[in-house]
């Protein structure tokens, strides 16, 4: 499968709430990506964001803090990727780090994280 192939599948996956295989299939998309001669380089973002999510939702917290750090790594105004990470260390009881990332989400423009009266 090309790699356009591969993250459509995962995203259909993810739709269809089959959070494991979302994520087993970006992680081959990944790696895939990886193994080419140029390696992955930048543009990733996206997959790992699906995958961050995937991870989230199949409550593997600590390869959803990976690959959302990743993704702020790469893209580090990505507004969701921080508030991911947030939720992420908040649902395994890290609350300070969720404090700080929840800073940076709501810094970015992350919906839901204004303090604002509408």
């Amino acid at each position: 499968m090309t790699p356009y192939e591969l993250y459509h599948r995962a995203d259909r996956q993810f739709d269809l709430r089959d959070y494991l295989g979302a994520a087993k299939t970006l992680e081959t998309l990944l790696t895939d990506l990886a193994a080419d001669d140029e390696g992955p380089g930048h543009g990733t973002a996206h997959a790992r964001l699906l995958l961050a999510r995937a991870y989230y939702h199949s409550a593997q917290l600590g390869r959803a803090e990976t690959a959302a750090r990743a993704v702020l790594a790469e893209s580090p105004t990505d507004a969701y990727a921080a508030l991911l990470l947030a939720r992420t260390l908040e649902r395994g009881s890290r609350h300070d780090g969720a404090r700080d990332a929840l800073r940076l989400a709501t810094a970015l423009g992350a919906p839901g994280t204004s303090t604002d009266a509408a």
